[in-house]
């Protein structure tokens, strides 16, 4: 086997994958390593909006993905206490369908698609220990394989798409630009038998101190999410006692008004009920001498906001650019880098704020409610609303939208 390569990628799930498909694809020679296997699971909400379904399908593996029978949704159901926001997800790049699709599915795809590439090689069980440097630029990595063994890898880039624990961002030294520490505790279960109304759909409810999301997902299943704040111990001890219990009563004692609860009532848990405490919506450099970081490596956020998936592939195509834009030789990382942080930032900050204002345990003033309930009263304010989570539209045009909606009202009342 050979052990020099273009480039090399650390983490073979849906951001390291995405990744490689797009650089075997362009002609660059890749390393993909995992320390794991596939199929297998992660904590993850793996829900992709409709925006990333067109990349799914440029890949080639919509259609391997749809095969496993995972339904496909269009519509929202939002309850912000007592303002209730409904409509369909806006349609982007000709897709009107979102996809939640369970990782085990996702990843195992993903890697043999991306292991059929001539220009992609692949070893599972293949853990890093360590970067391989020439002064202070990042050469390659070296690790251990399942029999023990060490080896090493060179590269002229190495990427680090292994999660919001990242080995490569500890080992090259990212630094951390921003880290807003969550105050929700987070839970994930799989529930079978769970019953929704006229067509599959995203549901998402606050009220007071609760959070709770579901989605249509694989294996005749939904996927079902609670948070609550972390400072409540009341809470955090029935989930010790008793997660599934908990996690029940939780719902039923914060949502006893919503059908909601009933169904779910009536509905299997299937597996355990997972958590995700004290992690921290954060923001790390993205570059640097010969290394690179993409996905959760590079900046992970509140779950609650669904952007994982995106984010995973959106920042593996907008780091191929950049390498097409410079190429691999004299590189001047300096230039590079700068060049991929200004465009991660003008892709995804929008929406890291949103999950850092998301993550904070405030209710809604009255103003913030008031806004719930206007968005919830006009069409379009829903709909550039649900636009804001699959990128047909910014924050800032919500706010615009919900600015001219005001004004009209206004002139009509002085009319009137």
């Amino acid at each position: 086997m050979r052990t020099d390569y273009d480039v090399i990628i650390v983490g073979a799930r849906i951001a390291g994958a995405t990744l490689a498909y797009e650089l075997g694809r362009a002609g660059y020679d890749v390393l993909l390593v995992d320390k794991g296997s596939f199929p297998s699971d992660v904590l993850s909400t793996h829900n992709f909006f409709n925006n990333s379904l067109a990349m799914l399908r440029e890949m080639g593996v919509l259609d391997k993905l749809l095969s496993t029978g995972t339904p496909t949704y269009k519509r929202a159901y939002v309850q912000l206490e007592d303002a209730v926001i409904e409509g369909e997800f806006p349609e982007v790049d000709g897709e009107s369908e979102c996809l939640c699709i369970r990782r085990t599915h996702l990843d195992h795809i993903l890697f043999e698609h991306v292991c059929s590439l001539e220009r992609v090689h692949a070893l599972q069980h293949f853990r890093v220990t360590g970067l391989v440097r020439e002064e202070d630029i990042v050469k390659g990595v070296e690790g251990s394989q399942s029999g023990g063994e060490t080896v090493k890898y060179t590269a002229k880039l190495v990427v680090g798409a292994d999660g919001r624990r990242s080995t490569i961002r500890s080992l090259a030294g990212s630094k951390c630009l921003t880290a807003i520490p969550t105050e929700f505790a987070s839970y994930v279960g799989y529930f079978k038998g769970f019953e929704q109304e006229d067509e599959p759909r995203s549901e998402f409810y606050k009220r007071g101190e609760l959070i709770a999301i579901v989605f249509p997902t694989s294996d005749h299943l939904h996927v079902v999410g609670l948070m609550f704040p972390l400072a409540n111990a009341d809470l955090m001890s029935r989930m010790r006692l008793n997660a599934e219990t908990g996690f029940r009563e939780i719902i039923q004692s914060g949502l006893g008004e919503s059908s909601f609860v009933s169904r779910l009532q009536e509905a299997e848990a299937v597996g355990p009920i997972r958590g995700l405490l004290g992690y921290d919506n954060d923001w790390h450099e993205a570059m640097g001498k010969g290394w690179a970081l993409i996905g959760d490596a590079h900046s992970f956020k509140d779950p609650a906001i669904g952007q994982g998936m995106h984010d995973a592939m959106y920042s593996a195509r907008l780091l191929k650019g950049v390498l097409d834009n410079h190429g691999l030789a004299n590189v001047q990382w300096e230039k590079m880098a700068s060049q991929y942080e200004s465009e991660l930032t003008n892709k995804f900050e929008p929406l890291f704020q949103l999950a850092c204002e998301m993550t904070r345990n405030v209710p809604y003033t009255p103003e913030q409610q008031a806004v719930n309930h206007l968005i919830a009263t006009y069409p379009q304010a829903a709909c550039a609303f649900l636009g804001m989570y699959n990128h047909a539209n910014d924050p800032g045009e919500l706010g615009r939208l919900l600015g001219e909606i005001s004004s009209n009202r206004e002139s009509m009342t002085r009319l009137m």
